[in-house]
């Protein structure tokens, strides 16, 4: 019987999510691993498929930019896409066997896939042939509204992309795109219909359930992933503002970095960060936590190996001295631009810009 491993990655930065997706599909080509599903929550993003309009994107970039959405163009079908939290993004990375080599028969078993899993929330839903994606109501209703959507690529029968279930969506987002290019109906979420908050954990594990019972699969849950962290030393305030640097050393891939590295079995992420700050920097002083956790495949590895990593703040005095550990062999304080310009992974400049911001940046 074919197997499906479910992941379950919490947030994951759209960026670190296309990674992902490319990784799981060169391993299931490769046969180093079978079908995967992908269940996570991305930052606000809007995303734009191959059959995107620009025009379908509302609000000027000033408006994008200062609620903190990013606009990124896929390989998917479809038009434009909203991604935020509280809503559940599934990527189904399946190489599909012969009896299912259908692209229709596919969408089919994806809007199944979540029909069945509104069920069991008391809500209603279908297709609407001429729209794509799961609706509430009917063609030519004028109350009918999305509640996911669907936006799928196929290549030599692996898929990829996916879908999108909105259940504690902020819907408020969705005024800066008509959603999928369609002007005639609206769109709604699991708590607009319930009239509630939903657990989302609760609706990842009936995800997970559904998609095994409508491709006839075992379902398999993925082992938990590596933990690290991540710590941005800063000093100074606003426009004063400096973020440290190391370099790791050419073996170990010579790029700019803030500090990382991995939790131990025995600590908390605090432990980790202050310990690896010492470790580095020769420096101890308070850390605090940022409250952001992302998920991420660590290097080129297949099948990928993921992390869950957490970031850290640390404010360093002015006359801070570092002293850098065997890792690396260059530190620098620079400016915010030029860290987040160096910096070559989104996670490491995400928790640049929550640290900084602390320090009132």
């Amino acid at each position: 019987m074919n197997t499906i491993t479910v992941y379950r990655l919490g947030r994951v930065e759209y960026e670190d999510g296309l990674n992902l997706m490319r990784l799981f599909g060169d391993a299931r080509r490769e046969g180093l691993s079978g079908d995967v599903l992908l269940l996570l929550e991305h930052p606000p993003v809007l995303t734009l498929g191959r059959g995107a309009k620009r025009e379908n994107i509302t609000a000027p970039d000033a408006s994008l930019a200062a609620e903190g959405v990013e606009v990124f163009e896929t390989n998917r079908g479809g038009d434009v896409t909203y991604h935020g939290p509280g809503q559940i993004v599934g990527y189904p990375i399946f190489l599909l066997p012969e009896a299912r080599r259908d692209v229709r028969r596919y969408v089919r078993d994806v809007e199944r896939s979540i029909m069945q899993v509104l069920s069991e929330w008391g809500i209603t839903a279908g297709p609407i042939p001429k729209w794509p994606g799961v609706w509430i109501g009917e063609e030519g209703d004028p109350d009918a509204r999305k509640i996911a959507a669907i936006g799928v690529h196929i290549s030599r029968w692996l898929t990829t992309h996916g879908f999108a279930l909105n259940v504690n969506t902020k819907m408020e987002h969705f005024r800066f795109i008509v959603p999928c290019g369609i002007r005639e109906a609206g769109v709604t979420s699991m708590q607009r219909e319930r009239g509630h908050t939903i657990p989302l954990p609760d609706v990842q594990e009936a995800l997970a359930r559904s998609f095994c019972a409508v491709f006839d699969s075992e379902r398999v849950d993925a082992p938990a992933p590596m933990r690290t962290v991540s710590i941005a030393a800063v000093r100074g305030h606003g426009s004063e503002a400096r973020v440290l640097l190391v370099r790791r050393r050419p073996e170990r891939g010579g790029f700019w970095q803030i500090l990382t590295g991995r939790v131990e079995s025995d600590e908390a992420p605090a432990q980790a960060a202050a310990r690896e700050l010492d470790e580095e920097t020769g420096l101890r002083l308070p850390v605090e936590d940022l409250a952001y956790r992302h998920a991420f495949a660590v290097g080129e590895t297949l099948p990928p190996v993921l992390a869950e990593e957490s970031g850290f703040a640390v404010h360093a005095p002015p006359d801070a001295q570092v002293r850098l550990g065997p890792e690396h062999d260059a530190f620098e304080w620079v400016d915010v631009p030029t860290a987040l310009e160096r910096l070559p992974f989104v996670g490491l400049r995400e928790t640049v810009k929550r640290a900084v911001a602390g320090r009132g940046g």
